[in-house]
């Protein structure tokens, strides 16, 4: 079964749409060089795309888009554009015809879903010889400038604000199982600076602080006012700071 969905209030879309950094073009410019496809390919859905940042990322090698949430408040942040419709829906039950798509792409998301009956729907609507691809570009913790913070965020943060439940999903053999083939895998790193203000504002857009949020637990002015007596001990003043961001890749076609 999936796990809850910690995305769908109207304060955490709004909070993830600030705060969320813009590191997709870097995954689809691999993308490209990884398929030898013929770009651009006519149809791609990106599933679970929240409010879009993936999404518009797709625009140089898909000709018709669709990005489907199952969060409304998402999605109604998600960009206007005339090269993308966004549907509410969820990735388990996803409301297109048969061997509709050439991609398919999900970021950060499997371990969210029922990935038995998600793998399932996106073998249904991809084509023959459709390419999926599964990725996650996780915010390590590590500061290059101060590597006191990456301790600072495993032993108080990630303690202070748990991370909530989510699905173990054995990669790559539950995929292969539903039909794909793999067929490769790599990692991929990049950099984001941060000034203290912009980085609390990434921290509250993270699931563990929006299950404490809005469970009930706190009000994000006073996790704010937390993070930032906190985080500020890692910079001087507004100077910006540089952080890693990174993880898998894994690209799959539908046998």
């Amino acid at each position: 079964m999936g796990t809850a969905n910690y995305f769908d209030s109207r304060s955490a879309a709004e909070r993830y749409a600030r705060g969320r950094p813009y590191l997709h073009p870097q995954i689809v410019q691999r993308m490209q060089q990884r398929l030898s496809l013929a770009w651009p390919v006519p149809r791609a859905i990106d599933v679970a795309c929240g409010t879009g940042l993936s999404t518009v990322a797709l625009k140089p090698v898909a000709r018709e888009i669709v990005g489907t949430d199952i969060s409304e408040e998402m999605i109604r942040l998600a960009p206007l554009d005339p090269q993308i419709r966004y549907v509410v829906a969820p990735a388990e039950d996803l409301p297109f015809p048969d061997t509709h798509f050439d991609l398919l792409t999900l970021c950060a998301a499997l371990h969210w879903l029922d990935a038995t009956v998600f793998l399932r729907e996106a073998h249904r609507v991809l084509r023959t010889g459709g390419h999926m691809v599964i990725y996650d570009h996780a915010f390590t913790g590590k500061m290059e400038e101060n590597p006191a913070f990456r301790s600072w965020l495993k032993h108080v943060y990630r303690k202070t604000y748990p991370t909530p439940p989510r699905t173990r999903v054995p990669m790559p053999h539950t995929v292969e199982e539903a039909g794909f083939r793999l067929l490769v895998e790599e990692s991929c790193q990049s950099t984001v600076t941060f000034s203290p203000d912009r980085l609390v504002d990434y921290l509250v857009s993270r699931s563990n602080v929006i299950a404490a949020v809005e469970g009930g637990h706190q009000s994000i002015e006073q996790v704010r006012c937390w993070l930032t007596d906190r985080v500020g001990l890692f910079f001087q003043g507004d100077q910006e700071r540089t952080f890693l961001f990174g993880g898998p890749i894994w690209y799959f076609v539908k046998k």
